[in-house]
């Protein structure tokens, strides 16, 4: 198969013919592409601990999610499609240890030009007419942290013991506090039974 070399942002990628180019890790997110001919396009990404510590979020405290992107280039839009595979820690919500949550799934993002129309869906992106290029970074990201679920904690068993005895006590003495009747509503039972 013959190959060619394409320039993208001071990185020299070599490409196949069929336009698939494999980024590396920690590479620019930023596909540029003007120049490129009407067609599908093949980009992967992988977001890896470094990615998710610039981000500063509680909720993803690191990980490795695999992504790969499918571009169509149109003559007055882009269209991608993103697949998503991997996984990222994030604290457990039961003993707030770290816990490897899976992240799976499809996105589609339509990216449009135009320098008058404005668009409020957020799954369409309007770029001016003389723009080159799109940097993915805000969309990966944000892409993986609506994956995740609402509630994430670890297998049962898998909790910190030292967390769950905590608990577990605490919970107990919960209980035998409920189980202690103020007096006051014996008396009310006892009017009520009267009647």
């Amino acid at each position: 198969m013959k190959k060619k070399f394409c320039q993208f942002k001071k990185c020299l990628y070599l490409c196949k013919l069929n336009r698939s180019v494999k980024m590396g890790q920690n590479d620019d997110m930023t596909i540029r592409f003007s120049g490129l001919k009407s067609g599908n396009y093949n980009y992967h990404f992988t977001l890896n601990e470094e990615f998710f510590e610039e981000w500063k979020n509680e909720e993803i405290e690191g990980g490795k999610v695999e992504i790969e992107v499918k571009m169509e280039r149109l003559e007055r839009m882009l269209m991608f499609t993103f697949s998503l595979s991997g996984e990222v820690a994030t604290p457990c919500d039961r003993c707030l240890g770290r816990v490897m949550v899976p992240i799976v799934g499809e996105e589609h993002l339509c990216v449009r030009f135009s320098d008058t129309e404005t668009c409020e869906n957020e799954d369409v992106v309007v770029l001016p007419e003389n723009a080159f290029e799109i940097d993915l970074t805000q969309w990966l990201y944000e892409y993986v942290a609506v994956r995740i679920p609402m509630q994430h904690i670890h297998p049962d068993g898998e909790c910190d013991p030292e967390v769950t005895r905590y608990i577990q006590m605490e919970s107990e003495v919960r209980e035998e506090e409920s189980e202690e009747v103020d007096p006051r509503w014996e008396a009310l039972k006892e009017l009520r039974s009267e009647e």
